[in-house]
């Protein structure tokens, strides 16, 4: 890690200078990807440029370092636009500093600097592609770059402690310590400003207090505001894998073991659990799903990794941006072998019989369940509500209740398009199994058909799918429309007002099936009957929020044993009891 006052940046080109100050050569730092990507190099930690123009020491920009930038106009014809202004700002205050230099390489900075005029440039050794992208120099015939000789790095310590920084006690530290005015900007954050935003950051005389200013209201020493946005900057770095993208919540984690190989152990499994697509190999495919499938069973975390500790110590932070700040969601410290039986408390309160899913669903693919559903289209996750990404995934680890707003949102969806899926009918058992292993509702969810079950709703869920399946025995498949797509609506909210008309639609489905197969017809009413004997005289004339997840759940039970039992019933004449 880099000291205090550098933080490692993308860098595109080197700039090689000679010892009179003339570019002689411009050198590449790209990866070598198919579309190569700049590499990171430590400088000293760049200016917040929240306003005004404020250069770089020993790096920068194009349009600071050589005055040029990519035309503003797209359909301009010119190669480059002059930016005179970052230009002069940035030489002026490099010969300030470097009016006494000494050392060589700093030397030929400056006559670089005296000597470089945008509007006159050497086009010939200049690329296109280099312009906007940020450069650092190197003498030429030398390794290091400049910014790394000694000379530059005693210049810089210098100028972190030019600012007239009030002392006082550190928040972090305890110390009384120089505190920072303006902390460094985070970067890499889904959704914020790619200049960066802040976490502490006053910037209006309403958010401020005892007539301090900007940090002091929050005091942070200069330390440690560069130790942890340093850390944080390079934990959001996608190549490191060690954030998860979900809405509009930036997931960061690490994990802190005796050695470096069990952290990354940890990291990886916590990775491939909640976002497995980085795995590409089909034989880590295979090996990924079997540790998902151990996990979702419940099985013990020596089981799944025999060698990682379950007492592995696991650091997750849930980030949000909000304007040009970021919002914690949430801030997790606990013990891998905990997260475990957070994740397989999870699985279990979504599991239902028949099970939902061939393989446990991601939490990407739960959210997924929240956007609507469009024939023949992937859902999208900006049709997911943003919020809730966070708040479930909060859910998930800490074993806290699900959010509600989760369970009125599936509602919504049932109600609005109709499309009553395996995945979307488990996110309501799970929000509603959780609230009773909270105690916070009395009554336990079934995992699958419970025919002693006499909550109405329940019940009014079962004899819709009877009902359904009634009639599509009656009319066949191909009917337009079926009883789902016109009545689940407003029978699973409410019933009283649809209830009479669906059961006197069913008489004539059933008479048509009589005719044809009077067994199954005998049976069908029979499983009518059965239900209707342990529902009230009155059918309820409302639903709450809760009971319609209830009706939902008695519809995918009773359907799912429908579709398990149609093939034998229809494939045998069933006679009524007693017939032969």
């Amino acid at each position: 890690m880099h000291g205090f006052g550098f933080s490692e940046e993308k860098i595109s080109y080197i700039l090689v200078l000679s010892k009179e100050g003339d570019l002689v050569d411009i050198v590449p730092n790209l990866t070598a990807d198919k579309k190569p990507q700049p590499k990171f190099i430590s400088v000293p930690r760049p200016e917040k440029r929240t306003s005004g123009i404020k250069p770089n020491f020993l790096w920068d920009k194009t349009a600071y370092v050589l005055g040029m930038a990519t035309p503003k106009d797209k359909k301009s014809d010119a190669l480059f636009e002059l930016s005179l202004a970052t230009f002069e700002v940035f030489k002026k205050y490099h010969l300030d500093v470097l009016n006494n230099a000494v050392d060589p390489a700093l030397k030929a900075l400056s006559l670089f600097l005296q000597n470089w005029n945008p509007e006159n440039a050497d086009l010939t050794i200049l690329k296109p592609e280099m312009l906007d992208t940020n450069v650092v120099f190197q003498l030429d015939g030398e390794r290091q770059y400049i910014h790394e000789s000694q000379e530059a790095k005693t210049l810089w310590a210098l100028l972190l402690k030019s600012d007239d920084a009030q002392e006082t006690i550190c928040l972090i530290t305890g110390k009384q310590l120089p505190i920072s005015r303006l902390h460094p900007s985070i970067k890499g954050v889904s959704g914020g400003q790619s200049s960066g935003v802040s976490i502490v950051s006053f910037n209006k005389e309403s958010f401020e207090s005892y007539g301090k200013e900007q940090g002091m209201n929050a005091p942070v020493s200069e330390q440690a505001a560069f130790a942890y946005t340093t850390a944080l900057n390079y934990l959001l770095r996608r190549e490191n894998k060690q954030t998860i993208i979900l809405g509009d919540t930036t997931l960061v984690f690490w994990a802190q073991a005796d050695d470096s190989k069990h952290a990354q152990q940890a990291e990886s499994l916590f990775m491939n659990f909640f976002n497995p697509t980085y795995v590409s190999d089909e034989s880590e495919t295979a090996q990924l799903y079997a540790e998902i499938e151990k996990l979702a069973k419940g099985r013990p975390l020596s089981e799944i990794a025999p060698d990682l500790d379950p007492k592995t110590q696991f650091f997750i932070l849930g980030l949000a941006p909000n304007a040009a700040r970021l919002s914690i969601r949430f801030w997790l410290q606990t013990e891998f072998g905990h997260i475990q039986q957070r994740l397989a408390e999870h699985f279990q309160d979504l599991a239902l019989d028949p099970l939902p899913w061939k393989t446990p669903p991601s939490t990407w693919s739960l959210l997924m369940q929240l956007a609507p559903h469009r024939e023949g289209q992937k859902p999208k996750m900006e049709d997911v509500p943003s919020h809730l990404a966070g708040e479930l995934m909060r859910s998930i680890l800490t074993g806290q209740r699900y959010p509600r707003a989760i369970l009125a949102q599936v509602l919504a969806r049932f109600r609005a398009d109709g499309h009553i899926s395996d995945l979307r009918v488990a996110l309501v058992k799970a929000v509603l199994q959780r609230e009773f292993r909270k105690q916070l509702t009395k009554e336990e969810i079934p995992m699958s058909l419970d025919e002693s079950n006499t909550n109405p709703a329940y019940l009014l869920g079962r004899l819709f799918a009877v009902l359904e399946n009634i009639q599509r025995i009656a009319l066949g498949d191909k009917v337009n429309a079926t009883i789902a797509d016109k009545y689940y609506a407003s029978a699973s909210t409410v019933p009283y007002s649809v209830y009479p008309r669906l059961l006197a639609g069913s008489k004539h489905h059933l008479s048509k099936v009589r005719k044809e197969k009077p067994g199954l017809a005998f049976n069908l009413e029979k499983e009518m009957g059965q239900i209707m004997g342990l529902l009230p005289s009155e059918f309820p004339r409302h639903f709450s929020i809760e009971n319609q997840g209830r009706f939902s759940i008695g519809y995918y039970h009773q359907k799912n044993t429908r579709f398990s039992n149609t093939a034998k019933d229809e494939s045998t004449e069933l006679t009524p009891e007693g017939e032969e």
